[in-house]
């Protein structure tokens, strides 16, 4: 993977270089070539300060090579003429016309060919007008450099400079700058390439230990961390999701393991006193009278354990995401009268109080009577049990906007405070010492699994030695 980043990011890098390289040259090649062109431009001046200097007469000894009587400016011109091998043409107001086309024609005879009069005229006529020239032009098909500068003395154009060189003198000599351009883009690149490869290390370090992490839980070891490292805040973020995300797997595994453990634990407790019962009136422990009161407990723990498995396989079928609910309108203060006269007994044998207090209207709500009857049922049933004689038993429903809010409250022993939190957890049963064997630990997170899957939770309130208050809300 890294391999693949690093060959992927410094191809964009040389595809960048490249690019920045080719603006660079074009950019660095017209510098110079402005740079030639002014200096050829100063060279002009030169010249015509030179001339302006002289009297008209002396003007034709510039460019013959008779450097008697104005040494310097001839030697300037023929220097010129070594260094761009150029045409130099010098005119004044008079009308004539002084340049080097002898020197010209013998050096480059295609050059002195090449030389246009109308196009030398048009830019005389600008010079002599006081204007400086500097361009670049088509001479009968060849490109070429012209500068013109006039020589002036007492504020009065006297004459006029001209020189014109071939295109490849001003533009030639780019060998050093390629050199020069080719040493910086390679070490741009392999700047950029050192920086990359620490950048990149540095960025792959934390994906490796995270990949290290990750095949470290898929082996099933869930208690592996990350260090956020701080590379980016991108690399900071995943670590800390993948940190999150192993708490809750670790948090998932604990509750399994448990769930495993109260499972076992809720079978064994049941089959091992049927085992024992049985086997002890099979080998004649349990004496034959005895034995219808032993097949009763067998029942019972039948029972139990049948109420067990029902309980397990009802909140299997709850947790699954493909689990349609069967919608309908009812009655919910019906439904909670028909779940008193089902517990009318146990109501009695406690002497308990009830008080329904239910509006006057029908209630009607919106939801899967099946199991909302259910999660009644079992919040009735908590309440009676935990209830001690002459208990008060209440049930209430009012409406709070779209919603029907449906409470169940007893007056019993209530829930400690540190059992609140978990009262809705798998077997999770509070005051241990009284409900042993009473209860499997499922009813209320049946609850919780049917009110969540109705788009709805379940609140409880409780005072220790006070009573309990289940609330929970369903649509109209």
């Amino acid at each position: 993977m890294f391999k693949r980043i690093m060959a992927v990011v410094m191809g964009v890098i040389l595809m960048v270089t490249v690019c920045a390289t080719g603006l660079c040259w074009v950019t660095l090649r017209n510098q110079q070539i402005s740079a030639r062109l002014e200096d050829l431009t100063k060279e002009a001046r030169e010249i015509a300060f030179l001339a302006a200097q002289n009297k008209t007469s002396a003007l034709g000894i510039i460019l013959t090579g008779d450097t008697g009587l104005s040494p310097y400016l001839g030697w300037k011109a023929e220097q010129v003429y070594k260094d761009y091998g150029a045409y130099i043409l010098v005119v004044d107001r008079r009308g004539r016309v002084m340049d080097n086309m002898n020197l010209t024609s013998a050096a480059d005879p295609d050059f002195a060919a090449s030389l246009n009069g109308q196009e030398i005229s048009q830019a005389l006529v600008k010079v002599l007008g006081g204007e400086e020239i500097s361009l670049k032009a088509m001479v009968d098909g060849n490109p070429m450099f012209t500068v013109g500068v006039p020589f002036v003395q007492n504020d009065m154009v006297l004459g006029a400079v001209l020189i014109q060189t071939p295109a490849q003198v001003i533009e030639g000599g780019a060998g050093p700058l390629v050199t020069q351009v080719a040493l910086v883009s390679l070490l741009a690149i392999a700047l950029a390439a050192i920086g990359l490869f620490a950048y990149v290390r540095r960025i792959m370090r934390p994906l490796n230990e995270l990949t290290k992490a990750s095949r470290t839980m898929a082996d099933g070891d869930f208690n592996v961390r990350v260090h956020p490292d701080r590379a980016t805040p991108e690399i900071t973020a995943l670590s800390e999701a993948f940190n999150t995300m192993a708490d809750k797997l670790s948090e998932v595994e604990s509750s399994r393991r448990e769930f495993v453990a109260n499972v076992s634990h809720e079978l064994r407790s049941p089959i091992t006193s049927i085992s024992g019962f049985v086997q002890g009136m099979e080998d004649g422990t349990i004496p034959p009278e005895e034995h219808p009161k032993y097949l009763a407990l067998v029942g019972d723990e039948t029972r139990r354990l049948s109420k067990l498995i029902g309980d397990l396989l009802a909140l299997s079928r709850l947790e699954r995401d493909d689990v349609a609910l069967e919608m309908s309108e009812f009655d919910m203060d019906e439904m909670l009268r028909r779940a008193i006269i089902r517990r009318v007994n146990d109501l009695e044998q406690k002497k308990m109080e009830v008080e329904c207090r239910f509006l006057a209207d029908p209630c009607m709500v919106q939801a899967d009577s099946d199991r909302i009857e259910q999660v009644v049922s079992n919040l009735v049933d908590n309440a009676i049990k935990f209830c001690g004689q002459y208990g008060k038993l209440t049930l209430e429903t009012r409406w709070e906007g779209a919603e029907c809010v449906v409470t169940v409250a007893d007056d019993g022993a209530g829930i400690d405070e540190k059992d609140l939190p978990h009262v809705f957890d798998r077997f999770y049963t509070v005051d241990k010492a009284h409900t042993a064997g009473k209860g499997t630990g499922l009813g209320l997170s049946i609850v919780k699994q049917i009110l969540l899957q109705h788009g709805h939770d379940i609140t409880v309130e409780s005072v220790k030695g006070e009573g309990t208050r289940f609330a929970f809300q369903l649509d109209r």
